[in-house]
């Protein structure tokens, strides 16, 4: 299997990055410098709100928006009450700590990977006390942990999404390429996504030969999997001389500030993405070039050969058909191989995939059919999960199946598409209903909000009244006013098409009106108008506007 990272900066405003498998789109990521992108970064932030009710507090943490820190995500070194101690890692102090584990180089068989691929973090629930693996204990109320004006360090794992601000958390995590610093996990660990145990026994007998600092944390990610320890002990030193830095900023600044900004997205994805089952990675803008081959130079020093400039007149994702292929990525309906679709629908709260059969046919049973389609079905809904960046709750509506071992074979095979995607995700087995549900990580907004904005016509419903319904809407409004006094002459601006159906199919409605209350009634139209554009103008005999009413 051939594999490609295209990274394509020919317009400064804009940076978009492929993964591409023979040929074929498998991730997308797309950041925009319009676009604020604080996951990742470490700020030194100020409580201003408290709020017991949902056990949160809302922070000041320098950027014009207050973050979101719920109770669940406040580490324990911050708890007043039989625990607090001043003189801890990532405290606003910023000194060194220990977590309650007198043993900072015991072994941490549940620890998980905390950073997700460019620059992806857990949320609001992210399991933070199971994953780094300190012991569990009470946590007293929000309130009698912080007060207004408490200095706080925190870290944005989420971005605000619509009218929510970014979620933080006082975990803090920095991740280099092999490594994770964890201050407040005080101990070594390994991704639990290294699943052999030889692998999980030889890094953490590296790791023990490197002898981490007492009271930081360190998890060994799946990318340090085939690493040496040459390799690792670079980068411990590396995330070491960045933890000083930060310590040293800490304690010279006050809140709020920023501490740390993690790296541009073509450095983030390098680091988090980048394999050796990369063939290439390809780039069309010089500077960025550049940056890349320093990194990989510092960092992947074997891997520099693979990363090439690209000089080709032709545009780098039209040369690889990827820009019909992300046209297609925000239309509500999506073709399956062989027949059938997808049909994907976004809401506020949930995304909504149904299964058509459509022209699918098979020589088999209609069971079989289904069975085929809803497994072809199962990794297109991976796959665009991944494209479209959807998050939340997902309901996927498949062809009904009668026997249950089909249904069995779908759950695994989804099961299985979804591994790849570096957003965690949780899959319930097939309802009674024969919908499966499941849960994807949200990171960021979606690729779809954060190309497009809200029509100004529909806001954002896909749907506008028609031309009768505006009409049956205007002569309603008409009879409310042509019974006030002194009313003379009444002048009403639709769009044109509705003004069409006004002069036309609503003519003697409107003769009936002036001739029953003596008054002129006028209808104007604009092209330029939206289609629920509605204004009417009230006059009196001698010419004096009376009332003004404009939707």
């Amino acid at each position: 299997m051939k594999q490609e990272m295209l990274i394509n900066v020919a317009q400064p405003e804009e940076c978009r990055i492929a993964i591409c498998e023979d040929g074929v789109l498998e991730e997308l990521y797309v950041e925009r410098t319009s676009q604020d992108n604080y996951v990742g970064n470490i700020y030194k932030g100020k409580i201003v709100n408290l709020e017991p009710s949902i056990q949160a507090a809302f922070v000041d943490f320098g950027v014009g928006r207050n973050g979101f820190l719920h109770i669940s995500d406040v580490e324990p070194q911050y708890f007043r009450q039989g625990g607090y101690d001043p003189d801890k890692p990532i405290l606003p102090d910023g000194t060194q700590a220990r977590n309650g584990n007198e043993n900072p180089q015991a072994e941490d068989e549940e620890a998980e990977e905390p950073h997700k691929g460019n620059g992806q973090r857990g949320g609001k629930h992210s399991g933070n006390r199971r994953r780094t693996g300190l012991r569990p204990r009470v946590k007293p109320p929000i309130q009698d942990i912080f007060q207004r004006g408490d200095e706080v360090l925190v870290q944005v794992i989420k971005e605000g999404i619509g009218t929510k601000g970014p979620t933080l958390s006082t975990y803090i995590s920095i991740p280099g390429r092999y490594l994770v610093l964890m201050p407040a996990l005080g101990r070594i660990g390994v991704s639990r996504k290294i699943e052999e145990d030889d692998d999980r026994r030889r890094l953490r007998d590296i790791l023990r030969e490197l002898n981490p600092p007492k009271g930081l944390g360190f998890i060994v990610r799946t990318a340090g999997t085939d690493r040496t320890k040459k390799e690792l002990s670079r980068d411990l030193a590396y995330l070491l001389r960045l933890w000083k830095v930060i310590v040293r900023r800490i304690k010279k600044t006050t809140g709020p500030i920023d501490i740390y900004e993690e790296s541009d997205m073509i450095i983030r994805t390098i680091r988090d993405i980048f394999t050796s089952e990369v063939d290439a990675i390809y780039i069309d803008e010089p500077k960025a070039y550049e940056r890349a081959k320093e990194f990989l130079q510092f960092v992947m020093p074997r891997y520099v050969n693979r990363l090439q400039f690209f000089e080709g007149r032709e545009p780098l994702f039209k040369k690889y058909n990827l820009d019909q292929e992300i046209a297609k990525i925000n239309q509500r309906q999506v073709p399956l191989r062989g027949g059938g679709s997808l049909v994907i629908d976004q809401t506020e709260a949930l995304v909504a995939i149904d299964v058509n059969s459509g022209s699918f046919r098979t020589d088999g049973s209609a069971e079989d059919a289904a069975h085929q389609l809803n497994q072809t079905a199962a990794k297109e809904i991976a796959r665009q999960l991944r494209l479209r960046d959807l998050g939340g709750v997902v309901v996927n509506d498949f062809i009904d199946m009668r026997k249950d071992k089909n249904r069995r074979s779908v759950e695994r095979t989804l099961r299985d598409a979804v591994r790849r995607d570096r957003a965690r995700t949780k899959i319930l087995r097939t309802s009674p209903f024969g919908l499966i549900e499941m849960t994807r990580q949200r990171i960021r907004p979606s690729l779809k909000r954060s190309v497009y904005q809200e029509c100004p016509s529909c806001t954002g419903s896909g749907l506008v009244k028609s031309p009768e319904s505006m009409s049956l809407e205007v002569i309603r409004m008409l009879i409310m006013w042509s019974q006030q006094e002194q009313v003379a002459k009444i002048t009403v601006t639709v769009e044109e098409s509705v003004a069409s159906y006004l002069n036309n199919r609503k003519r003697r409605e409107l003769v009936a009106l002036e001739e029953e209350y003596g008054l002129v009634v006028v209808v104007q139209s604009r092209e330029d108008l939206p289609p629920e554009y509605l204004s009417v103008v009230c006059h009196n005999a001698a010419g004096h506007e009376i009332h003004s009413n404009i939707d």
